[in-house]
């Protein structure tokens, strides 16, 4: 007999709704947020046990310490909504959302071999978001005092030069920014070492990396987030993923005509997918403005030469990079092979 868990995740407690197949609430717990406590409970509901929890900050460790106890474990992002609201009614919303089949998404959670590699990826795309926080506030705090710098503004032994042309009672705050920054550098290099460690023993990073425009640290970030390529049967499906499927918006699309309906000529308004992973994004993206600035010997780069010529905004060329690139990391992915670039240069 099926049984349809719904799992409330708190820091201190768990809710836990049992739903049978009728749809007829059979039991609700209260836990602590304990690995022990939880697997006891789930042991205790008999029968073909199907477990539900939201995405957050346990997800990733229960998904990891409940998998081998039950026949099938769901993550799926939370819907808001209004009206009344407690851990009860989540936990049975969840049990009723995987016994009706309406969850709308479901979260994917790598496996537990990419988890070093997965946290390498995390702590690097931190240092560097920090420091580029870091340099636009360092930046910020002379522009405010009409001060224009230049990259020297961020090398220590040149720094002081351009301190003293703030006035004395904001120099000590420019200065601090300045330690800030220095103190986040050297750890953005352990993270990188750390990232190439973990990379060493994937040797699927280094065939990506032969990819136009993506090398070790974004092929890295890749396998982290995707962990297998065969979640995506086309590249259109990878495309969305990563943000870079076109999505087209409408409205009144027919008109009555002659006594029967046709399609009305409109505008459509036409953009990116804003359900995406950003980080992907920004890997694409930037593999694409690599080749565009670095390669201009590349095939890719003259097919982005061509759309230019042919009246392709410069931004849409660039799109039409990152897409080449996303599906040729796709398929390199799964078949295991390196970048063909005779394949490319007959494509092109």
């Amino acid at each position: 007999m099926d049984r349809y868990i719904g799992l409330d995740v708190h820091t201190q407690s768990c809710t836990m709704a049992i739903v049978g197949p009728s749809g007829r609430r059979l039991k609700t717990l209260v836990l602590e947020t304990n690995g022990r406590v939880l697997v006891d409970a789930i042991k205790g509901v008999a029968g073909q046990r199907h477990l539900c929890l939201e995405e957050g900050t346990q997800s990733a460790w229960l998904h990891e310490l409940l998998s081998p106890h039950v026949a099938e474990l769901v993550v799926t992002v939370p819907q808001k909504r209004r009206g009344a609201k407690d851990d009860l009614r989540d936990a049975t919303e969840l049990a009723e959302g995987l016994r009706t089949g309406s969850l709308k998404t479901r979260v994917y959670k790598v496996p537990k071999r990419l988890a070093g590699l997965q946290n390498a990826v995390r702590a690097y795309g931190m240092a560097t978001r920090d420091i580029v926080r870091a340099k636009n506030r360092l930046k910020a705090a002379f522009r405010a005092r009409g001060v224009m710098t230049d990259r020297t503004l961020y090398d220590p032994s040149k720094r002081s030069m351009w301190l003293e042309e703030l006035p004395a009672r904001h120099r000590l705050y420019a200065d601090w920014l300045g330690q800030e920054l220095d103190a986040l550098e050297p750890l953005q290099g352990q993270a990188e070492r750390w990232l190439r460690e973990e990379a060493k023993d994937l040797p699927i990073v280094g065939t990506l990396a032969t990819a136009p425009g993506l090398g070790i640290i974004r092929s890295a970030q890749v396998v982290a987030i995707v962990g297998t390529p065969h979640r995506f049967r086309t590249s259109r499906q990878f495309w969305s993923y990563c943000g870079l499927g076109i999505v087209t918006r409408s409205t009144s699309d027919w008109v009555q005509r002659d006594g029967g309906w046709e399609r009305a000529q409109v505008n459509q308004t036409r953009g990116l997918s804003r359900r995406r992973q950003p980080t992907l994004k920004a890997v694409f993206k930037g593999a694409a403005t690599t080749v565009i600035c670095q390669l201009p010997e590349h095939p890719l780069h003259q097919v982005y030469l061509r759309l230019l010529d042919a009246g392709t905004k410069p931004n849409l060329a660039k799109l039409t990079l990152s897409r080449k690139i996303a599906a040729a990391v796709l398929s390199m992915w799964k078949h295991e092979e390196v970048y063909d670039l005779k394949r490319v240069t007959r494509t092109a």
